[in-house]
């Protein structure tokens, strides 16, 4: 398959970069990044990646080529992804060799050896931390690759646990200069199958792995800033929940978006998946003043100047709180008053958001989503991911007129700092 020289692409700057004189006073964050080829075909509301200084945020990138085609096989399908992804680095000014965090949404699972092999040839001998869990459907095609560059590749370094078994296509942890990006980390054995026969002890085998991978770093659980478990129906939440939160301080719990999904590798039911900050200085929990603490969950956690928030959807709070509206864009309008009142404790706005994630009940709603959605940020546009991870919900009320919960939304922002 050809591929695609870096010579094709250029480093594009939105618009954002028109703002005010005070912005462009301070140091250059949220500056979307467009591989050329790509401009023609880009989103109005979100960028194929976002350049935040430190860190690039890659959107979930498919399989479909320049023209708009579609490889005919899967291998082809995922290389065609990674292509993508690499676009979207390469523009801005980076290698592969940079790329220390992916997701991989698979619509079917089956599909993960081949996958893995794709990987493998990609990264060579440094793969980057990485995430595979099976969904329902992804906008378009049947894989989507989301990913993290760091641009400094000092003090880059994989972390592997003394007991972990080899993995060529992703290393259990990748370390950066104030980062540990840990790969999910499933209740299960990916190589035979095995899962323990019991939820509680196959949740509390997860969290061994990831506390493993955080202490050969170095690290405790205590530096974590967000954590991603998915699980599939097989694990009540009250039993995750409950085993998740003896591994944590009360109320100062990393930011979370706990995720229901189709499938995960080797057969396992839960897969935890994160960030941690290299110095506990640099950490910082934010919670709204009339926000009662989580045991299982802060609202956002900073690590450094980056904060990571915690998904939130349409519920709204109160003694008889809950999900009353009826259908998806007005869900989202209250999901983002929830995601603002947290952005607005740790005093900031929807325009120093660089990235989300996006889940949708029914991915057939994405137009109606985006109507919404892209009346909150401004022209730097944040990277996304958007898959519907479940079969939609049936959609008519409860006992109590609660209606079942059609999105969610996670993000993570970065604060502007004086050009030093």
């Amino acid at each position: 398959m050809r591929r695609m020289h870096p010579s094709f692409y250029f480093r594009f700057l939105s618009v954002g970069l028109l703002l005010s004189s005070a912005l462009v006073a301070q140091e250059q964050v949220r500056v979307a990044v467009v591989p050329v080829q790509a401009a023609a075909h880009a989103n109005r509301v979100y960028s194929p990646g976002v350049d935040a200084g430190d860190y690039i945020y890659i959107s979930g990138q498919g399989p479909r080529r320049p023209d708009g085609s579609l490889p005919p096989t899967f291998i082809g399908q995922a290389r065609q992804a990674l292509d993508n992804v690499k676009a979207v680095v390469e523009s801005a000014g980076l290698t592969m060799e940079h790329v220390v965090y992916s997701q991989v949404y698979l619509e079917d699972i089956g599909k993960y050896e081949d996958m893995n092999q794709v990987f493998a040839e990609s990264f060579g001998k440094t793969p980057p931390a990485r995430a595979v869990l099976g969904v329902a459907r992804v906008p378009e095609s049947p894989i989507q690759i989301s990913a993290v560059a760091v641009r400094s590749l000092a003090d880059k370094e994989p972390v592997y646990p003394p007991s972990y078994k080899s993995n060529d296509s992703a290393a259990p942890g990748m370390l950066t200069h104030d980062r540990l990006f840990v790969s999910g980390m499933p209740g299960g054995d990916p190589v035979s199958g095995k899962v323990p026969d019991h939820a509680a002890a196959e949740v509390d085998l997860a969290l061994d792995r990831v506390e493993a991978v955080v202490e050969a770093a170095g690290l405790a659980l205590r530096n974590m800033v967000f954590v991603n478990p998915y699980l599939t129906p097989n694990i009540p939440m009250s039993v995750m929940n409950e085993h998740y939160a003896r591994r944590f301080e009360f109320g100062n719990t990393p930011a979370r978006a706990t995720i229901e999904v189709s499938s995960l590798p080797g057969g396992a039911h839960i897969e935890y998946t994160g960030i941690a900050v290299r110095y506990l200085a640099q950490r910082k929990a934010v919670r709204p003043k009339n926000m009662p603490p989580s045991p299982t969950a802060s609202p956002c956690v900073f690590a450094g100047d980056t904060l990571y928030c915690s998904a939130k959807d349409g519920f709204i709070p109160g003694p008889h709180g809950g999900v009353y509206a009826t259908n998806t864009q007005h869900q989202l309008r209250q999901t983002m008053r929830n995601l603002l009142d947290n952005l607005e404790e740790a005093e900031m706005n929807f325009n120093q958001v660089v990235a989300t994630n996006v889940y949708l009940d029914d991915v057939s709603d994405l137009p109606v989503f985006d109507q919404v959605y892209g009346q909150y940020f401004g022209p730097a546009l944040p990277a996304r991911t958007t898959v519907q991870q479940i079969a939609p919900a049936e959609r008519r009320p409860d006992k109590d007129d609660h209606f079942p919960g059609l999105e969610q939304v996670s993000l993570i922002a970065v604060r502007n700092r004086p050009n030093r």
